[in-house]
């Protein structure tokens, strides 16, 4: 098993009456970028946080670097991860957020000053996180996932109220962490930025895999990755407003 990765294998599970799961599997490999995407509900949210263990499976596993990231000793050497740039304590001040991460992980205030720069917050390091845009938020978030310089990395919606300036700067960085051998996952609702950005891509629906393809195999078939999208999720869309473009199909 390759240190570099994420393996998602049959994965099933159902939140009372709800099927949340229904044997998702798919790969995360190093040295690409691979989007993550499907309509609401279809369970993305609830396979990235069974592979950073705040959910168990009903059936399945999900593993980073070939082992369950429950097991991992110090998890943020391994993984980074955004999945809410809202989570943090607002009294506190960007470095003070890094730096209480930091600890926890034997990691050093020197390498916080190094992920505040690459993320472009050294001017607003000792202003307090709770007074931060939500851009700025998705940025602090992104230092926190570099922390302990990890070998994969799951990103959920990180465009998110990002300036044009700020996406094109993440376009590029996870593109650059790519390059470098990582393995990052990038779950996002813009056809438009992933397709810019991904190498690969996993959309579902209806929490099974509905395609698995490379970019340009995508491309090649459906013209565009909206295109692709809109066609492959057709059947997996929960809620549909009368006069669509897919209401009619």
């Amino acid at each position: 098993m390759n240190e570099t990765s994420i393996v998602v294998s049959g994965l099933r599970k159902r939140f009372g009456p709800t099927l949340a799961l229904d044997g998702m599997s798919f790969t995360v490999g190093p040295g690409q970028v691979t989007g993550f995407a499907g309509p609401n509900g279809a369970g993305k949210s609830t396979t990235m946080r069974i592979v950073l263990g705040l959910d168990a499976p009903d059936e399945g596993s999900a593993l980073v670097g070939g082992r369950p990231y429950r097991s991992l000793p110090c998890p943020l050497r391994v993984v980074g991860s955004l999945l809410d740039a809202g989570a943090l304590q607002p009294g506190r001040t960007a470095r003070n957020h890094l730096l209480w991460l930091a600890h926890s992980q034997g990691l050093t205030a020197a390498r916080v000053d190094q992920v505040l720069e690459q993320a472009g917050l050294t001017g607003v390091a000792r202003r307090r996180a709770g007074g931060f845009s939500l851009g700025m938020r998705q940025r602090l978030g992104i230092a926190a996932a570099m922390l302990g310089d990890p070998p994969v990395l799951m990103l959920d919606e990180p465009f998110n109220g990002m300036d044009p300036e700020g996406i094109v700067w993440i376009r590029g960085f996870l593109r650059a962490l790519a390059a470098e051998g990582r393995a990052v996952l990038l779950s996002t609702h813009l056809m438009s930025e992933l397709q810019d950005t991904a190498d690969h891509v996993v959309l579902v629906g209806r929490g099974r895999v509905l395609a698995d393809r490379t970019m340009p195999e995508l491309l090649a078939r459906h013209g565009s990755l909206e295109r692709a999208y809109l066609e492959l999720t057709r059947d997996a869309v929960e809620f549909r407003a009368a006069g669509s473009p897919e209401a009619s199909r």
